[in-house]
């Protein structure tokens, strides 16, 4: 009797289900929906990947800018500089046409020490702003900073070396301004001899 009064008790309550649209309600996966709290971190965490790029970007843009800045002023006289070269080349042609021991009176000798004078003055006022001149003779031969005109054979040097310099060249800091003109040895030959003539008296 007790348990017929109680199964009716229970048919007359209404059963308690979720409602499909209530938001309270876990999803049929079993899985809570994301917090407030979690949704605000990730917003938190992709913010602050925006500003430090923003501020990595900012900062390679200043440097950028400041060694664009000393290579305006180091390397500013290079067009002055290389139209000086052929002022340079003309004052040693000068000198190298009248060798000093040839000079056969005071004036010329005056006009020889006036030109190495103004020659020895240029090259200081090029060394004061970092144009050093290139006269590599003996030295091996380098393309980034000398040009080959003529291959030497038999020069007694071995292979790759300096024979002659045709042309001084210059460099700023570490920059060309123009390449050394070189004459190079072919080979390690050494040179022939000049061959002996016998006179018969």
């Amino acid at each position: 009797m007790n348990d017929i009064s109680e199964e009716r008790r229970e048919a007359s309550q209404p059963s308690v289900e979720p409602a499909a649209n209530d938001p309270a309600a876990p999803p049929e996966g079993g899985e809570a929906p994301p917090s407030p709290q979690s949704a605000l971190e990730a917003e938190l965490a992709d913010y602050k990947d925006r500003l430090l790029r923003a501020l990595a970007e900012t900062e390679n843009i200043r440097r950028r800018g400041q060694r664009e800045r000393e290579d305006a002023q180091k390397y500013a006289v290079s067009g002055f500089a290389k139209d000086l070269l052929s002022a340079a080349d003309n004052l040693r042609r000068a000198l190298e046409s009248l060798p000093e021991s040839e000079a056969r009176d005071d004036k010329t000798r005056s006009l020889l020490a006036g030109v190495a004078a103004t020659e020895r003055e240029l090259l200081a006022v090029f060394e004061r702003h970092g144009i050093r001149r290139i006269d590599p003779k003996g030295e091996r031969f380098d393309h980034n900073f000398h040009q080959a005109i003529f291959e030497a054979p038999n020069s007694g040097k071995p292979a790759g070396t300096i024979v002659e310099v045709l042309q001084p060249g210059y460099v700023l800091h570490d920059r060309l301004l123009r390449p050394a003109m070189v004459g190079v040895a072919k080979d390690g030959k050494p040179a022939e001899p000049a061959e002996r003539v016998d006179t018969v008296v």
